[in-house]
């Protein structure tokens, strides 16, 4: 066991071109909620270039960028401007698309996002409660029957789905991994565990033990600064620890979700203390985390294992 060094799949994170003026977040006086605060400092575009740099010192071998909220009416075209960033960059090695699953045309859709070679899968956020107490009087669109059609179909073309909710959403979204063990469904930023409370990092363990029972299911450890709080392992560790002792070394990828995650940390200090938490693991359990997992289960050259 040791420092881990070795070749890294980003496994999620995003590049964009707000100066594009096609995600509406990011146009200059735009302010919506989030869950960071104040993100003026991230409404630039970020490259390939641009994500290297921050990870300087770290041995990024592959990525894999995520939607990024572009406007409604073209997920196509936001695949196909990322292909062409990956044409000039070599990066991102795999892409994830967005798709309204809940529209009458969303098959159209999906079969052109999967004739795209980069296109690995499909992010349609559900929505979310405020709180766990609130969760059982807001459902969300995982109990939509139109919605679940169109989850339905990622089955025909390939697609896998990202999951991003809040914790307290996963007893809906176990149902559906259940009913669809054919779709790989891949949780997102570690179903958000931001209440650091006792009670509710224990709520939280309890749904992810529960949604972990499915083995169609695995989980990105990321998105996991909190709003003011300068990210560090020691405030991150319990997240990390139980996440893999929950998941297994098999189901996790390490990923910074950067440019957004910069706002509570470098990339030295969020990848950095992934590295550090995991000091402890084998050799072979860091490997998997850091590497192996995300190009099994993104389906990604296999090559970049040994680059």
């Amino acid at each position: 066991m040791s420092r881990y060094a070795g070749g890294i799949v980003d496994a999620h994170h995003h590049f964009w071109e707000p100066s594009l003026g096609r995600n509406p977040w990011l146009l200059p006086d735009a302010a919506i909620p989030f869950r960071y605060g104040g993100y003026e400092s991230i409404k630039k575009d970020y490259f390939p270039d641009d994500l290297l740099a921050d990870a300087a010192g770290f041995r990024i071998v592959g990525t894999v960028t995520m939607e990024t909220e572009w406007d409604l009416d073209d997920p196509v075209g936001e695949m196909r401007h990322m292909a062409s960033i990956a044409d000039r960059f070599g990066l991102p090695s795999g892409a994830v698309a967005h798709a309204q699953l809940k529209r009458g045309d969303v098959e159209g859709t999906l079969e052109q996002l999967a004739s795209i070679p980069l296109v690995r899968g499909v992010r349609n956020k559900p929505g979310q409660a405020a709180s766990a107490a609130t969760a059982p009087a807001t459902p969300t669109l995982l109990t939509d029957p139109d919605w679940q059609r169109g989850y339905a179909l990622l089955a025909r073309y390939g697609l896998d789905f990202e999951l991003q909710t809040a914790w307290w959403h996963l007893d809906d979204a176990l149902t559906l991994a259940q009913r669809h063990p054919d779709i790989p469904m891949i949780v997102n930023h570690t179903a958000l565990p931001v209440d650091r409370s006792r009670e509710g990092i224990d709520g939280w363990a309890q749904a992810l033990t529960s949604i972990a029972s499915a083995p169609n299911v695995s989980i990105k450890i990321s998105g996991i600064g909190l709003q003011g709080v300068p990210w560090t392992a020691e405030n991150n560790r319990e997240i990390v620890e139980r996440t893999a002792e929950i998941f297994g070394p098999d189901r996790i990828m390490f990923a910074s979700n950067f440019p957004v995650d910069g706002l509570t940390g470098s990339y030295a200090d969020i990848m950095g203390g992934f590295v550090t938490i995991a000091e402890g693991w084998s050799d072979d359990e860091q490997r998997q985390a850091f590497l192996t997992n995300a190009i099994r289960i993104y389906r990604l050259d296999p090559a970049l294992a040994s680059a």
